[in-house]
């Protein structure tokens, strides 16, 4: 049985810096991707960032390029989403998804069928 439990959020300053968890089990092979996504009030499911789990491999929506790092601790299954100079229009519920992949993870939420339960980040002064 596959499971999915993200963690990590809060409220912090902006510019500051928050590091979510993703950890994921249950999956027969090491064949599978893990996606960060997020979703602001009124506002679609967007994906954020994604990792392969075996090869590395890993994707980033333009607007985090250069201020988000997804990682991986294969020996933990766990996926790791570090933000850094947050902004305000980061403010979302945060959710991570699980699935397997053909050549390389996507960024698109009809692609993970395994989800964690989110958690809020907000950014604000």
């Amino acid at each position: 049985q596959v499971q999915v439990v993200d963690s990590g959020g809060g409220l912090v300053q902006p510019g500051g810096s928050l590091r979510l968890s993703c950890a994921a089990s249950g999956f027969i092979s090491d064949h599978y991707g893990i996606g960060w996504f997020r979703q602001a009030p009124g506002k679609e499911r967007e994906g954020v960032s994604c990792i392969n789990r075996d090869d590395g491999k890993t994707r980033y929506l333009d607007s985090v390029k250069g201020r988000f790092t997804i990682s991986r601790d294969n020996a933990k299954n766990t996926v790791y989403l570090q933000m850094n100079s947050l902004k305000p229009e980061d403010t979302a519920v945060y959710y991570c998804a699980a699935d397997p992949y053909f050549s390389w993870c996507t960024l698109q939420k009809d692609d993970y069928n395994y989800w964690g339960q989110g958690t809020q980040v907000t950014v604000s002064s």
